[in-house]
């Protein structure tokens, strides 16, 4: 096994055994020696999107993105739909993509200097009600599923609901998704709902694009017991690059560390990485019918309608890493944010 992921972490040994003063260390150069693992992209998941805007977080140095395919509010033929259109797409751009069928191929991607890919679902509605769906989608490169986007499904709760708590089914997917070893991920889902999924869970669980409500208040942020509850699993939150969920100042590399610290600080630094949902412009028909029509999943009180949404770029984590390493952030711990935490997850999980 050491063979196979030795390249993935050689960047992170390497910062490691050089303990380079920091004053002399640059951002990007940080970057380039560690591992960028993006948990989520945040653009809409439509079959029509142009995948060409990947090439932001390639040329940002992401080693590897979890690319968004479906949605809660979206039917299950909609993610079916788009897996097959990413696929291609991706198979049609190998010199610069890697679609992700294992572990060990991040490192072949790495070592190529291509981005590996692999896809995550954000609820358990493309499942239809049937727990072999999952074993589908695994096949088809989704690697981490949420149970619930904002609002209760069969699986759970959504963070703007009243929280029902994880179901009989949730459970069952639960004990499936451990066996086909794909990542459980608690982002947008209510509170009672993670804290019994981390419970259920033999596999670490992770919050891939969430942030401690205690930096920022915002019912899609997420209590202390909850970061606490899934670092003691061996999981990972991911802070998330949205304004909205951010607060201060907006989407600045000063105030995303402010949340990577906090989580740090309270859980350890192995326990938080990246996962900024960034987002390009996607020509979605449907996308203001779609929110006109489900206003109860951003709730005007929560500020989802005033002013529009800002984005944290791939293009800043050079920056990111300048700020930390301004805090007295040591550049091990840094690489762990950028990538190796989740890593040690995925490889974990997936087997």
């Amino acid at each position: 096994m050491y063979c196979k992921v030795s390249l993935l972490f050689a960047a992170v040994a390497e910062a490691q055994e050089k303990n380079v003063v920091v004053a002399a260390v640059s951002g990007s150069d940080v970057v380039r020696r560690s591992l960028v693992w993006d948990a989520h992209s945040g653009f809409m998941p439509d079959r029509k999107a142009d995948l060409s805007n990947l090439e932001i977080w390639r040329k940002a140095g992401v080693d590897f993105l979890s690319v968004n395919v479906g949605f809660d509010l979206l039917p299950w033929q909609a993610a079916i739909h788009t897996l097959a259109a990413f696929r291609q797409w991706i198979r049609q751009h190998e010199s610069e993509y890697l679609l992700t069928d294992s572990f060990a191929d991040i490192a072949r991607a790495r070592a190529s200097g291509r981005m590996a890919v692999a896809f995550d679902l954000e609820g358990m509605t493309a499942l239809d009600g049937r727990i072999e769906m999952l074993g589908l989608y695994r096949d088809l490169g989704v690697r981490q599923i949420l149970f619930a986007y904002n609002r209760n499904n069969a699986a759970g709760g959504g963070c703007h609901d009243e929280d029902c708590g994880l179901t009989a089914f949730g459970g069952a997917v639960i004990d499936e998704m451990n066996r086909l070893g794909m990542t459980v991920d608690l982002s947008h889902s209510g509170y009672h709902t993670t804290l019994a999924a981390i419970e259920r869970s033999t596999r670490p669980v992770v919050f891939s694009h969430s942030n401690p409500v205690r930096v920022q208040q915002h019912g899609r942020n997420i209590a202390d017991e909850q970061i606490l509850a899934c670092a003691a699993g061996g999981g990972v939150v991911g802070v998330v690059g949205l304004s909205l969920f951010m607060g201060g100042e907006g989407p600045t590399a000063a105030r995303l560390a402010d949340h990577i610290e906090y989580v740090s600080d309270l859980a350890g630094p192995d326990h938080v990485g990246l996962g900024i949902d960034y987002s390009f412009p996607v020509d979605f028909e449907d996308v203001e019918t779609l929110i006109s029509s489900n206003p109860e999943f951003w709730p005007a009180d929560q500020g989802y309608h005033e002013g529009g949404v800002s984005f944290f770029s791939p293009a800043q984590l050079g920056d990111l890493v300048e700020e930390l390493l301004r805090r007295g952030r040591p550049e091990h711990e840094i690489a762990g944010v950028l990538g190796g935490n989740f890593a040690r997850v995925a490889q974990g999980n997936w087997g």
